[in-house]
């Protein structure tokens, strides 16, 4: 390992000359390489995915260990590997509190919703909420939960994958929006969730192999950490190493914690991932790899994002001339350590690594319409296997072109910052009624359709008015509500209303079946 560190510094001196921006021909390879394999197992797939449960649900032929890594790589998105390492290059500290909030959310996954489910549901976490509940307004509004949830997940992995697209071809954002919404489109279109659980392997692998790799020639160029955390403290002062340059309001702080640790709960794109392994044993453990795997990589990204703000010349002021989110610190501390082909392979690992994570969020997108919303409100539940997949695909195409309009207009916003929102409206609208429905006898259909609509709407209100879209996106002089991050206040009042609503509306039908729906969590009796 260490000769090929020793032996990629080499090739960075050989490629002093190049400039980002410019099209480099090693780089580019590695990035088609990649982009043909994905292809290559999108055929594959679409030979097999023939009905609605393949398409959705890979005939739930996934094995415990694919998922966890299936698991790991969905988790390990633009966000983790860009974002991550470009929030701790700029802003230090704080930077970490991301990668600790988003893994300290597992272990609740694992021993609160894995079972339960997988149990109980069948293609999305709405078949859950209204196992005992009436289905048309339940299954409604958790599709609007989960679909905005879906978006603002979707935005911030068009942007990275924009700002990526441009640094490699040198072509303009939009057309690099356009390339990646196209090429995600061909994964689920053709291959479903088959398709996207293969490709999400792959990257995982590839993504850990990269970063790795980046520690180590960031290791090898600087010392211990302990020597990298001392170069830090030198060239940018103590306060970078200490907390309070993100989130200055403790109110602010605490609702972001909050958003990243339970905002995990009521993510569709990860809570679908359950339907594709036979059982629930399989399903538990394949968050226990999951978990090892993201905690292996969390730990290690503050290493690079560190690296990136002492190594690249110029430092943070480099980074943020080339992307003022910083997301492209990561892919330049590449191309700082290892030249052309160091650049080429950890861009088109992380484009990769955006195309599976969009397709997967593409699907979960997809199936709150074409499951929840098509096929059990507008048909009772008798739609066709014909009937269901076309739904599925049309609703596909609809979402593909959205995330592309959307990472147009959301252009230069950090993508861990905006993956962070996705979570504060997935722990407001989506994990409240679901935890509910679980564990709590006298919830009603009343008290989560309040709930969820509250915290789907309450959540996105307070984000538009805030000033990350307020002030930075719609160019307003001051944001309406200086939140950054409302889940402090949208979850707390989506468990509020459902509680309040459930107690003034009881629903003795659902009361009575919630020990049948006990049963089938606990010992998976009639669970498909």
């Amino acid at each position: 390992m260490l000769t090929s560190a020793r032996q990629l510094l080499d090739l960075a001196a050989q490629a002093a000359d190049y400039k980002l921006g410019e099209r480099n021909n090693t780089a580019l390879l590695f990035f088609f390489i990649i982009v043909a394999i994905t292809l290559v197992i999108t055929y594959w797939a679409a030979k097999k995915t023939k009905t609605s449960s393949e398409f959705y649900a890979a005939g739930r032929s996934v094995s415990a260990a694919q998922n966890g890594l299936a698991l790991a790589g969905d988790y390990m998105s633009a966000a983790s590997f860009l974002g991550i390492s470009g929030m701790v290059a700029m802003k230090g500290y704080d930077g970490m509190v991301y990668a600790t909030g988003w893994l300290v959310g597992w272990p609740a996954l694992m021993f609160l919703v894995a079972e339960p489910l997988r149990n109980l549901g069948k293609f999305t976490f709405a078949d859950v909420v209204a196992f005992r509940l009436r289905q048309t307004p339940v299954r409604i509004a958790s599709a609007i939960g989960g679909i905005l949830t879906v978006l603002f997940y979707t935005i911030a992995q068009m942007v990275g994958s924009g700002n990526l697209i441009k640094l490699m071809f040198g072509i303009p954002y939009l057309w690099a929006e356009i390339i990646v919404g196209v090429v995600m489109l061909a994964y689920v279109l053709f291959g479903g969730m088959l398709a996207t659980t293969w490709v999400q392997i792959i990257k995982a692998c590839l993504l850990l192999f990269g970063v790795s790799l980046l520690t180590v020639l960031v290791l090898v160029k600087v010392g211990a950490p302990t020597d990298l955390y001392a170069k830090v403290a030198h060239e940018y002062g103590q306060k970078m190493l200490e907390p309070g340059a993100l989130a200055k309001n403790p109110l602010e702080a605490v609702s972001l914690g909050l958003a990243l640790m339970l905002g995990l709960l009521g993510l569709p794109h990860i809570l679908m991932r359950f339907y594709t392994v036979p059982d629930a044993k399989a399903a538990r453990k394949s968050v226990l790899y999951a978990t090892g795997l993201i905690g292996y990589f969390y730990i290690i990204i503050p290493i690079v994002g560190f690296g990136a703000a002492v190594l690249i010349p110029g430092g943070q002021a480099a980074i943020k001339a080339i992307d003022a989110g910083g997301n492209m610190a990561a892919p330049v501390l590449a191309l700082t350590l290892g030249g052309t082909p160091f650049l080429g392979f950890i861009a088109a690992v992380a484009f990769a690594t955006i195309l599976a994570v969009v397709a997967g969020l593409t699907l979960a997108g997809a199936s709150a319409y074409s499951h929840d919303i098509y096929v059990n409100v507008i048909k009772k539940g008798k739609a066709t296997e014909e009937e269901q997949m076309h739904a599925a695909k049309r609703a596909t195409i609809v979402f593909g072109i959205f995330a592309v309009g959307l990472g147009i207009l959301f252009k230069g916003q950090n993508v861990a910052f905006m993956v962070g929102l996705a979570f504060s409206i997935a722990a407001s609208a989506n994990f409240p009624a679901l935890f509910m429905s679980i564990v709590w006898k006298r919830f009603s259909t009343q008290g989560a359709v309040a709930a969820m609509l509250t915290g789907a709407f309450l959540s996105v209100g307070m984000i538009l008015l805030s000033p990350t879209v307020w002030v930075d996106v719609f160019h307003n002089a001051s944001a309406i509500i200086p939140l950054k991050n409302p889940c402090v206040i949208s979850m707390t009042a989506s468990f509020i209303v459902g509680i309040v609503v459930s107690l003034l509306s009881p629903d003795p039908l659902a009361q009575a079946k919630f020990e049948d729906e006990k049963l089938r969590t606990y010992l998976g009796v009639g669970a498909e």
